[in-house]
Formats: C-alpha cells, sequence, structure tokens
C-alpha cells in the first residue's frame, strides 16, 4: 500500500486587526465615563495635564530604559503638534464641555468624527466621495442632531457644554487629517509619548493660570479614574488609534467612532446611573445605517 506523501499546510496567520479595533471602541468609549468622573472631583485643565504629563514619562521612561529611539526628529515635531490637537485641544476642550453635558451625549457628538474627517479627506487627501458615502455621512450627521437637539429641548444638557464638545470634535478631524497628511513614520509607541508630553507640556501652565489646585477632591473614585485614563485612554487607546489610522485609512477608522454612541450611554447608564430615553435609542439608527454606508467596501466591477 503506497502512502500519499503529506503535505504541510501552513496555518493562517491570526488576524489581530477586529481585536485592536473591539479593544480601542471599549476603551475610548469607557474613556467618557472615566472622563466625567475626573471632572466632578478635579478641575478638567489639571486633570488632563496630569494625565498627559505622566503617560507621556511613562512611555519615554520605558523607551529610554530599553535604549529604542526609532524616530526621527521631523516625525518628533508632527507628532508633537498632533499632542497639541489631539490631546491639548481635543480633551481640554471636551472635559471643559463634560463639567455640563452627560458622559453619553459627549461621546455620542465626538462620534461625528467620520462625518467631517471623510469630507476632509476626499478634499485633502484623494480618498474617494461618492454618492454612498455622502448618503452615510449625511444620516450621522441628522442622528446625532436629532439627539443633541432633544436633550436641548429637554434641557438635560447646556448649550455652553454641547459648544465645548463640538469644539473638541473639530479638533479631533483636524489632528486625523494632519496625521494622515504628514504621515509621519517610525515607532507610534514613542510618537505617543512624545504626543502626551507635548501635550502636558502645553496644558501645564494653562492649567495653573486658570484652574484652581484646592479644587481637587482626592477620593478612590478620582484615583481609579485617573488611572484608567492614563494607562487605558492615553497609553493605549491612543497607540490603537493610530495603528487604525495607519491601517484603515482616515476615513474607515474614523468611522468606527460611529459606535461609540451605544457603547457610550451603556456605560454611562450602567455605571453613573444616566438616564437614556427612547429617543436617544431611535437617534442612532441613522448613525449606525450611516457608518455601514462609509465602510461598506464598493463592489468590484467584474
Amino acid at each position: 500500500m503506497s502512502l500519499a506523501p503529506s503535505i504541510s499546510v501552513p496555518r493562517s496567520r491570526f488576524n489581530t486587526l477586529p481585536l485592536a479595533i473591539g479593544v480601542f471602541c471599549l476603551l475610548w468609549s469607557y474613556a467618557f465615563v472615566a472622563g466625567k468622573i475626573g471632572v466632578t472631583h478635579c478641575p478638567p485643565l489639571i486633570l488632563l495635564a496630569a494625565r498627559f504629563s505622566l503617560a507621556g514619562v511613562l512611555i519615554l521612561g520605558a523607551t529610554a530604559i530599553r535604549g529604542d529611539w526609532s524616530l526621527s526628529w521631523r516625525d518628533a515635531l508632527i507628532f508633537a503638534v498632533l499632542g497639541i490637537a489631539n490631546n491639548a485641544l481635543y480633551l481640554g476642550l471636551g472635559y471643559t464641555g463634560l463639567q455640563s453635558v452627560s458622559a453619553g451625549l459627549g461621546g455620542l457628538i465626538v462620534s461625528a468624527n467620520p462625518v467631517f474627517t471623510a469630507a476632509l479627506a476626499a478634499l485633502l487627501l484623494g480618498e474617494g466621495m461618492t454618492w454612498r458615502k455622502a448618503s452615510g455621512l449625511s444620516l450621522g450627521i441628522i442622528g446625532v442632531t436629532l439627539i443633541v437637539w432633544h436633550r436641548l429641548a429637554v434641557g438635560t444638557d447646556s448649550l455652553h457644554g454641547i459648544l465645548f464638545t463640538l469644539a473638541s470634535l473639530a479638533s479631533i478631524v483636524a489632528g486625523t487629517i494632519l496625521f494622515k497628511l504628514f504621515a509621519p513614520k517610525g515607532s507610534l509607541w514613542i510618537g505617543n509619548g512624545v504626543q502626551n508630553l507635548a501635550a502636558g507640556i502645553v496644558l501645564t501652565p494653562v492649567a495653573l493660570t486658570f484652574a484652581d489646585v484646592h479644587a481637587i477632591d482626592v477620593t478612590p473614585s478620582l484615583i481609579g479614574a485617573f488611572a484608567f485614563l492614563v494607562l487605558g485612554g492615553s497609553i493605549l487607546a491612543y497607540w490603537l488609534w493610530f495603528h487604525l489610522l495607519k491601517v484603515c485609512g482616515a476615513t474607515a477608522a474614523s468611522a468606527y467612532h460611529f459606535l461609540m454612541p451605544p457603547l457610550g450611554m451603556l456605560f454611562a447608564f450602567l455605571v453613573l446611573g444616566e438616564h437614556v430615553e427612547m429617543r436617544d435609542l431611535l437617534g442612532i439608527i441613522p448613525v449606525a445605517l450611516g457608518i455601514y454606508l462609509v465602510t461598506r467596501p464598493a463592489k468590484a466591477i467584474v
């Protein structure tokens, strides 16, 4: 009896992208809840200056110990500029808004990131804009607008806080486009450290000038929220965000922010006891349809 020669079949490599997307969405959406807890016990600018400074020192300190600096001065400068847009401005404005808006609404407004990112990516980065994408972006705007309008009508969130959150949205859109436009090379880990440290350096004098240090209320809740924001937010979530930008592109990566509203509202309900009305949930439907239209790949022409 002849035996057929054994053929070794190489194992398919595990695709880590879905895992990266899932972890990023969970960390990013819960960060709004942790931020809400933080700003109730500490002035937002002081909280952020300490968060960014500590995260930057931890990342760059670990890099110095390993002796592995794989980042040019040009790319370090780009990441420093990104730190001002993606960290100092985005979260500085956002956390100021969180003082008078709910964590769920804050996450929802920032989830409109894909709408404006896709529009600017089509103009500045040459990413295609089709009727399908345009329809999806329009639905995203409609969904967010419905929920914001409802929150204003019932008086659960202030216009002042919403305006700060919208300015925060503009900052992260600008940071996303700048990252893809200048395309810094080298280690994303080190780049994230530079970004955090730059944001901490910029925010520290502003925080010490305009915020009251005596207003800090050190509690277990503040310590836990701060630990999560440093380790889970500034270090891991931002590293995953830049990884997704490189792998997926600006429009597709930003579209995952549309997943934040249901997760953010769920975490806010479970942890903070924030009330969620049916009209809020209905507003998520056009947002979810919008993300599908924006990210669904076009059919190949045979």
